[in-house]
């Protein structure tokens, strides 16, 4: 993702969100409470994206997007106190992770579960580069609905290049596998660099070689 987003002034609402209210939602334990206490400074409820603020029309996975800004207090990982929140909001959520004068953009796929509609099904988080808070925002992409906002919002912060027609789905499949990829050939790298024999090596180069292509080819199918 390039840039952070200018949500239209009918969709802003920046009200702080006290953190007991996260944890009564979702019935927190002691040391989720704690991560929270360790992490986060404050969060607010910055904006909603819904039909009655931005004139679009919901769908049945997209009734609205809410947008959160998570001050943080540090740089620790965050993955548990941001799925406490999607677990405490029904819908799906753009968080504005805010540390040190800057913004990071993160987001799963969240969706509703086909085996409980009540429910809701979080993908990984999907996270843009850290950008200056001072930076100049663009208007949000041109969507006919909630959903394919979602969509758009999503791809952008996706580290694949998406190929026509496929899905949402899809493409979350392939960033995942990107990830798994990109994380054997973390290991091979490490391996080769403690391998002494040549023999050994000389696979394990076999086996990077081989690795990063798929790595090229997930990222960008020909």
């Amino acid at each position: 993702m390039t840039t952070l987003y200018d949500f239209p002034k009918s969709a802003m609402l920046k009200r702080v969100v006290p953190k007991t209210r996260i944890y009564d939602r979702v019935q927190a334990s002691t040391a989720l409470k704690d991560k929270f206490v360790a992490q986060v400074d404050q969060i607010t409820w910055r904006a909603k994206l819904a039909p009655e603020t931005i004139n679009l029309a919901a769908t049945k996975s997209v009734p609205e997007i809410q947008v959160f800004r998570v001050t943080l207090k540090n740089d620790t990982g965050q993955d548990d106190v941001l799925k406490a929140i999607d677990r405490a909001i029904p819908f799906p959520i753009l968080f504005e992770l805010e540390q040190n004068g800057q913004i990071q953009i993160v987001a799963a796929h969240k969706r509703p579960s086909e085996a409980d509609t009540a429910k809701w099904v979080l993908s990984d988080y999907l996270r843009s580069d850290w950008f200056p808070i001072d930076t100049p925002r663009s208007p949000l992409p041109v969507a006919l609905n909630l959903g394919v906002l979602y969509e758009q919002i999503l791809t952008a912060l996706m580290p694949i290049v998406p190929q026509t027609a496929e899905t949402l789905s899809a493409r979350m499949d392939r960033t995942h596998a990107l990830r798994t990829k990109e994380r054997e050939i973390s290991q091979l790298k490490s391996k080769l660099k403690r391998e002494t024999q040549f023999n050994i090596k000389m696979t394990l180069h076999g086996q990077l070689r081989e690795a990063q292509a798929d790595f090229e080819h997930l990222k960008k199918p020909e």
